[in-house]
């Protein structure tokens, strides 16, 4: 059990003003989950809905032939499951936790009752959703059209926007999935950014990078699409973000060159 620190970590919350806030709060149960815990698999009804404040999500779909891909990253900036707002549906995608992290939760019933009587709400909904299509707008073309060690590297800040430190929870098995490639090819590129000096260390399930550098190898799609979302959410949400150093000075680099315990969320799934 670990306790949630001081303060509105989710982005989208944190921009509610406090009346429409208040018609979740009393409805949240505050959970943690581990790196490989299932939030959602894919087939599942929409239900509850996650507002992260920390850790990283990753939507993995499964291919016909076996293979799992990633098509988006997730983190304080979203809420899990907010799309059955539309309604009940299940799920088309498998949301897994990439690294550790903590979440406010909400069955999707109460939040469509929240979302029906606030206009903030559903602006919240609206500025998140588009930002999630953004996302896979950009993975889809970045996917056609880049090299993998480019890619790797836009994966790897993407994780890194997410997490504290140099040093990421990451294996080869989770980037081979995340950037669509098989294993051999996650060993060789990883050779390739330790050259570089964007990963000055690897070992068993940690990856530790150097940050500036592994700007410098990722492919245009990474500082584009942080910029634009960073600048949507500045924008067109409905209150004053609290501060998200990491996502701002990441996007101006590029644009240049509530209290309680946690119930655990379990990996085999919810």
């Amino acid at each position: 059990m670990t306790a949630h620190r001081k303060g509105i970590g989710n982005r989208l919350l944190a921009a509610l003003p406090p009346a429409d806030l208040a018609l979740l709060t009393p409805h949240f149960q505050k959970v943690s989950f581990e790196p490989d815990a299932v939030l959602v698999r894919s087939g599942d009804e929409l239900d509850p809905v996650y507002f992260p404040h920390s850790g990283a999500i990753a939507f993995m779909l499964d291919m016909p032939d076996g293979q799992t891909v990633a098509t988006s990253l997730m983190g304080r900036e979203g809420a899990l499951a907010s799309f059955s707002v539309l309604g009940p549906s299940p799920s088309s995608v498998t949301a897994i936790a990439r690294t550790a992290g903590t979440a406010s939760v909400i069955s999707a019933a109460k939040f469509r009752a929240a979302h029906a009587q606030s206009a903030a709400i559903r602006n919240v909904v609206q500025v998140h959703a588009r930002a999630v299509l953004l996302q896979l707008q950009h993975v889809a073309a970045c996917n056609a059209l880049h090299r993998v060690d480019g890619r790797m590297a836009r994966w790897l800040l993407q994780l890194h926007d997410r997490v504290p430190e140099d040093l990421l929870p990451v294996t080869q098995e989770a980037l081979a999935q995340l950037v669509g490639v098989r294993r051999t090819t996650v060993t060789l590129t990883m050779s390739k950014l330790r050259e570089a000096g964007a990963i000055p260390s690897e070992r068993r399930g940690f990856v530790e990078i150097h940050r500036s550098r592994l700007e410098r190898i990722a492919c245009d799609c990474y500082a584009l699409m942080q910029r634009t979302i960073d600048r949507m959410y500045c924008q067109e949400l409905a209150a004053p973000q609290p501060a998200d150093a990491r996502f701002r000075q990441s996007a101006i680099a590029a644009s240049h060159g509530a209290g309680g315990e946690f119930k655990a969320v379990s990996r085999a799934g919810r």
